[in-house]
């Protein structure tokens, strides 16, 4: 098959014959496929520092690690959180300070870049409130100067207002954490000084007491003065049950809901709490962390997660789309991985759906406290293209995304109505999404389950209803999870269209304009993740191949296959295949929190094109 692509013409089907060789050649023998999971350096510059907390930091992995954070130095001396985006203050001070404990001495060029843009940003005065607590952690920072997170939060029962379960999981446990470091506000040795990094500026002034931020400004003034005099048997007991609840859900792999946040705090409350390096708890944290850490020629470096549940349920239904039956090896070796995979016991969703049976699916190889929806439903999507169908977990999946969906219709992803966005309005919280409410993309894979399924009913019918009221105004859907239009509207569209919609629907003609009219002039799609905090950025960036590959899966679902915008992103993906049959993709296109920490998964560059390529080739939809 043969499309026009420029001034001459390419193979599609040579292309995803390619694509798809390259895709099996990556899965493990034990059936999963994992992609390396690329953040920013603060993840590595952090790694430096609780190991520097505990004690453990070596010369070797210091010298790995700066070789890592060097490498990703622009020219202009600063650090970003996403490849070609803005330089950022606080990721920049955290490298600047980490390349200073491997030995890079102040005066060097890229080291006075460094601090001379931290200065221009405001200094350490200006920067975010956990590159404050780290440096508190050894002396930099006053601990008068941190908000106050008082371990009694953990006694609060689900139904008071900003107890523990009102934050996103990802939150909840990372704030557990920290409020058993914050009541002991250690100081640890740091043989460096960081002089060259303040400004004197005085703080910013509070805000208005008639907004909530402002309230809970002054509220945390005197917080600060109970923990200089707690009620001791109240934080007595706050700190045993913060301990006993941090223990509880440390996962199989040694870790913490399987990211790198909750993981370091947890490790350094425990120390806090008496528990020695050598201590099984503490020795299987470490030994897990070590199990995310990647080191090669470019260096050392931490993954902030994993993904090979997601990864592989990717890749089933790509692989699947790409013509391979449901009995090819690697199919079946996937299958029965993933199946082995299941959740079958409780987890902090059961605070708000006590009667719900547990059957959901993790992002992570070990994460069984935290099941996500949207992994759930593509695994169930995946395990729909395969041989294991009739052994319940298929149902059992489903039932439990079923039972998941929020009051307004919707789903989130790890949680139901998690949507108190009171939490977002706390001084500590000036970094990353604290909640969990519902979104278009993770609602859209829901009701591609149940149509897919044949689910119908009133979860089908709400879960559309939800997406069609979400559609923005000019015809796309924002992307929580993935940047960002692009990837909501490539999500909703296949999802709509399963679930009944003719492509003739308003909302699918709408979606189908935005789409071509965001098509840039090599054929290919590409959004800025700037987008998040500015919409002029909206559907604009350079070409990607998997952004190119949601917006064909929109555009092929709503029956554009022999569209003008269809052939020429077909033809990008040919003409920009490297020889090894993947694309090569510098640009961050996932998303962890929207407006501040991005992810490269770089699995997407290829197995999205795989399933937008055999849906071309083969005509063929998500449900087989």
């Amino acid at each position: 098959m043969t499309i026009t692509a420029g001034p001459g013409t390419v193979d599609a089907t040579t292309t995803l014959k390619r694509a798809t060789e390259a895709l099996l050649s990556l899965q493990d023998g034990t059936g999963w496929w994992k992609g390396e999971l690329e953040t920013n350096v603060t993840m590595d510059a952090e790694d430096l520092f609780v190991r520097q907390f505990l004690g453990i930091r070596t010369d070797a992995q210091t010298a790995a690690t700066a070789k890592w954070i060097r490498a990703n130095q622009r020219e202009d001396g600063t650090w970003g959180n996403f490849h070609g985006g803005p330089a950022d203050l606080s990721t920049t001070f955290e490298a600047y300070v980490a390349l200073k404990l491997a030995g890079d001495p102040p005066d060097a060029a890229h080291m006075r870049r460094a601090a001379e843009f931290v200065r221009d940003m405001g200094g350490l005065e200006r920067a975010r409130v956990f590159t404050k607590l780290w440096m508190s952690l050894f002396g930099k920072w006053s601990w008068e100067d941190v908000p106050v997170l008082p371990p009694e939060l953990v006694l609060l029962p689900p139904w008071v207002p900003l107890n523990i379960y009102d934050f996103g999981c990802w939150a909840r446990q990372t704030v557990v954490a920290l409020t058993v470091v914050g009541a002991y506000r250690p100081v640890r040795p740091m043989p460096v000084d960081l002089d060259e990094l303040r400004t004197g500026l005085p703080p910013l002034p509070l805000r208005s007491p008639l907004t909530w931020a402002g309230l809970f400004q002054r509220a945390d003034r005197v917080l600060h003065r109970y923990e200089r005099r707690p009620l001791r048997a109240v934080r007595s007991i706050a700190l045993r049950e913060a301990e006993r609840w941090i223990i509880e859900r440390q996962e199989a792999d040694g870790g913490w809901g399987g990211i790198q946040p909750p993981w370091v705090y947890s490790m350094m409350a425990l120390d806090l709490r008496g528990y020695a390096i050598d201590h099984p708890v503490m020795r299987a944290a470490l030994e897990g962390l070590d199990g995310f850490t990647i080191e090669d020629e470019r260096g050392r470096r931490l993954e902030a997660c994993q993904s090979p549940v997601w990864d592989t349920a990717l890749a089933v239904v790509g692989l699947a789309d790409a013509g391979l039956s449901a009995d090819h090896p690697a199919i079946d070796r996937a299958a029965r991985w993933l199946a082995a995979e299941e959740i079958t016991v409780d987890g902090d969703w059961k605070v708000r759906r006590p009667d719900l049976a547990p059957g959901g699916w993790a992002f992570e190889f070990a994460n069984a406290r935290y099941p996500d929806v949207d992994d759930t439903a593509e695994v169930v999507l995946a395990l729909r293209r395969t041989r294991v169908r009739d052994d319940g977990v298929v149902d059992r999946g489903a039932a439990w995304v079923e039972g998941m969906q929020c009051a307004d219709g919707g789903w989130a992803a790890f949680d139901v109505d998690n949507t108190r966005a009171l939490c977002r309005e706390l001084p500590f919280c000036d970094f990353g999404e604290l909640i969990d409410p519902p979104s278009a993309d993770v609602t859209a894979h829901v009701v591609e389950m149940l149509a897919a399924l044949g689910r119908t009913g009133p979860a089908l019918d709400r879960g559309v209803a939800w997406l069609l009221d979400a559609q923005e105004a000019d015809g796309s859907w924002f992307g929580r999870w993935g940047a960002n239009y692009v990837y909501g509207t490539g999500a909703v569209v296949p999802a709509l269209v399963a679930a009944g919609l003719h492509p003739s629907h308003p909302a699918i003609r709408r979606a189908v304009g935005w789409l071509e009219a965001h098509q840039n002039d090599d054929g290919g799609w590409g959004e800025d993740l700037r987008s998040y905090d500015d919409r002029a950025w909206a559907g604009r960036g350079a070409s990607t191949a998997s952004q190119t590959a949601w917006a064909l899966l929109a555009l092929l679902a709503a029956g554009r296959r022999d569209g003008e915008a269809v052939g020429r992103g077909v033809g990008f993906l040919a003409a920009t295949q490297c020889d090894d049959g993947t694309w090569d993709e510098p640009w961050f296109t996932g998303t962890g929190f929207p407006g501040d920490f991005y992810i490269n998964y770089h699995l997407y560059r290829l197995v999205f094109p795989v399933c937008a390529l055999g849906r071309y080739v083969h005509g063929g939809g998500p449900h087989g």
